[in-house]
């Protein structure tokens, strides 16, 4: 480790050096029985390299590395450097400038606003999540159940509102852990954590890729809170954005003196729209740097899987550029070194952990994007379903009288529901720069709104997709996400704030109870129409299935607030049905407009079924309904269900009879 042979030397001028972490940086070893530390770091332009430190009191003078190779490595080992030190490369270039830059590959750094790089031995851990790790190879993520929350470490709670004063890691192992165990939630995401400057990029304009930040502690620390995670049985992604980095002077940009990392084009290298600069991907030694983070994250800090950040702005070459700035490599418009480095970033990923969750954001409409690279696809496993939320979110935004209007809102994205694997997601993007927060969105007086968010949510676990919502969704937030602040926490003191927390938490644990919710994710045979034709009164109807017949539910979503008293729906069997999930119980705020006795089928022709049933079906409500008993023979079906059927009979629907509610509920 930290020795940079001459076959490793080959494979990183190749772009295939997928560990390049264990032989670039700063690597406490032994060299001829003397303890000390080994600098390596790539800068093909420059004219000399130093290293400044604590350790020779900052004078590069003393600590001349060695250039390696023709193609710019430099290394140097320093017996009075040890862990904790602080240093940078200190490089000269061919006109004469001096630059100290932070090192790409090191593992940790000083908290900000220094910039400095950290000396640290990641090898002294012990980790305990053995049963984790076993568990995860012999399943398939595909067939489990993922409800993701999305967290963003330094906002989710704070010791002092408005301060910086944030949890740490091990803090947040003891505090947020437990919540996101008890509100059932599957996985963690985290917004990005590789070392930035600014807090308000919120990890998304990063300088250290390797270095998780010091803002909430050490990398110690961070194991610490990825190995709770694990024991308690929640999985952990990362972001992680390989589509630009920012243009601080101690970063990446002009690493020495000239562009490594990014292009040399500016009209390629610039990313205005977020005042960044575009990795170059078809440089080599940057596939070998952006790839073998990859895997680093995974490898050494256990993540489970990491979210691509903006896909799109990596494959189209133009993406959020103005015209001046224009390049036209090809007819498509895209970037063919940033598809080949993302085929290779997830062949490089599976090949080393078969079960890793490799999801991108992708707002374009990028065919096979999930496919396996040997079928031309970019080798994903998920992809954001950013079409399902942006016709989702205009939906629920429209006032419940014009929604019949806009009813494909709600069924268009079952016409390409399995073309990808699919994450359902409702990010930190949705509730930002006054775009309002997800209760905030919604139409209606005060009971109207909670209501249709809880509805909103039903249907999301209803769709097929795993599931992500951001902190805050959970217990319905008014503000949108506040980036100085924290959750705004006081708000379960409110009723309709701790109902929406406990609806969210039994939505959750019953999503992961039922088959049929994630079992058939992927599949057309996890799903049928039942009815998705009642615009007039914006109700969907429809079937989600597991592997097993028995794990059937029937999903019915209204999404106005009248009450249909009895509401005729097809049923695939015959049989007893009994409600088994309700977003309308009183228990969430809802009316408590509730199927509380067995729906006994008819042998009513319905919705293109054999037999129906009569249901009452709550406003602004997600229902499920199970068959609980199979219709018996006809000796047997003369007792009472006959005479639950007759009952049910002679509440013929009845348009007309609707009854609104809204406003206070009794």
């Amino acid at each position: 480790m930290g020795l940079l042979t001459d076959y490793d030397m080959y494979l990183f001028h190749q772009g295939t050096l997928y560990h390049a972490y264990n032989k670039l940086g700063a690597h406490p070893m032994a060299c001829k029985g003397v303890d000390g530390v080994r600098f390596t770091v790539w800068a093909p332009h420059a004219k000399n390299v130093r290293v400044s430190g604590d350790f020779n009191d900052w004078h590069g003078e003393l600590a001349c590395m060695n250039r390696v190779n023709e193609i710019g490595v430099w290394s140097l080992f320093i017996p009075l450097a040890s862990v904790g030190d602080h240093y940078k490369y200190e490089i000269h270039t061919w006109d004469d400038q001096v630059l100290l830059k932070a090192d790409p590959y090191a593992f940790h750094a000083e908290l900000r606003p220094g910039t400095a790089s950290k000396v640290v031995n990641l090898d002294a851990y012990k980790w305990n999540d053995e049963v984790w790790q076993e568990q995860k190879l012999q399943s398939s993520p595909y067939e489990q159940p993922m409800s993701i929350y999305e967290v963003h470490l330094g906002t989710w709670k704070k010791k002092v509102p408005k301060s910086e004063d944030f949890y740490t890691y091990r803090e947040l192992a003891e505090e947020l852990i437990p919540y996101v165990v008890e509100m059932g939630y599957t996985h963690i995401e985290l917004l990005p954590l590789a070392e930035h400057p600014f807090d308000r990029s919120w990890g998304y304009q990063a300088t250290g890729y390797y270095a998780v930040t010091s803002r909430y502690g050490t990398p110690d620390d961070f194991k610490y809170f990825v190995d709770c995670c694990h024991q308690q049985g929640i999985g952990v992604i990362m972001d992680w954005v390989p589509g630009h980095f920012c243009k601080d002077d101690h970063g990446l940009r002009l690493f020495d003196g000239d562009c490594v990392y990014e292009y040399e084009d500016p009209r390629k290298a610039e990313k205005p729209e977020w005042g960044t600069l575009t990795f170059d991907y078809g440089k080599p030694e940057v596939r070998s740097f952006l790839i073998s983070n990859a895997v680093f994250w995974m490898e050494v800090y256990h993540i489970d899987g990491i979210r691509v950040d903006a896909v799109a702005s990596m494959l189209y070459t133009n993406f959020g550029k103005p015209q001046d700035l224009w390049v036209q490599e090809n007819s498509r418009g895209d970037n063919p070194h940033a598809v080949a480095l993302l085929q290779q970033l997830n062949q490089a990923i599976f090949a080393r952990f078969p079960h890793a969750l490799m999801m991108a954001e992708d707002s374009s409409s990028w065919p096979k994007v999930t496919a396996p690279v040997h079928e031309g696809g970019l080798g994903f496993n998920y992809k954001w379903n950013m079409g399902w939320m942006n016709d989702m979110l205009k939906f629920m935004e429209e006032s419940t009288v014009h929604r019949k209007w806009h009813h494909h809102l709600i069924t268009f994205s079952f016409m390409y529901a399995f073309s990808e694997n699919y994450v359902l997601p409702l990010s930190h993007d949705e509730v930002v720069h006054g775009k309002r927060s997800l209760l905030h969105k919604m139409p209606g007086d005060y009971w109207q709104k909670f209501a249709n968010l809880r509805a909103f949510y039903g249907y999301m676990m209803a769709h097929p997709g795993k599931k992500l919502l951001f902190m805050g969704g959970e217990i319905g937030q008014f503000d949108e996400w506040k980036d100085l602040e924290c959750v705004d926490w006081f708000l379960l003191e409110y009723d309709s704030h701790r109902q929406m927390q406990e609806y969210v938490k039994a939505l959750n644990h019953f999503y992961k109870q039922e088959k049929a919710l994630w079992e058939q994710d992927h599949s057309q045979a996890g799903f049928k129409w039942i009815n998705p034709h009642d615009s007039m009164q914006s109700i969907a109807v429809f079937l989600r299935m597991g592997k097993q017949p028995m794990d059937q539910l029937l999903y019915i979503g209204n999404f106005t607030e009248y009450v249909h008293a009895n509401y005729r729906v097809g049923v695939p069997n015959a049989g007893v049905y009994a409600e088994v999930f309700n977003s309308d119980q009183a228990i969430y705020g809802g009316s408590g407009q509730c199927n509380s006795i067995p729906l006994v089928s008819e042998p009513i022709p319905w919705n293109g079924m054999t037999h129906s049933i009569m249901v009452r079906v709550p406003p602004l409500a997600s229902v499920f309904l199970r068959m609980v008993t199979v219709a018996p023979e006809r000796a047997d079906n003369e007792g009472s269900n006959e005479d639950e059927a007759k009952r049910m009979r002679s509440n013929a629907p009845r348009r007309r009879g609707r009854k609104k509610a809204g406003g206070a509920h009794d």
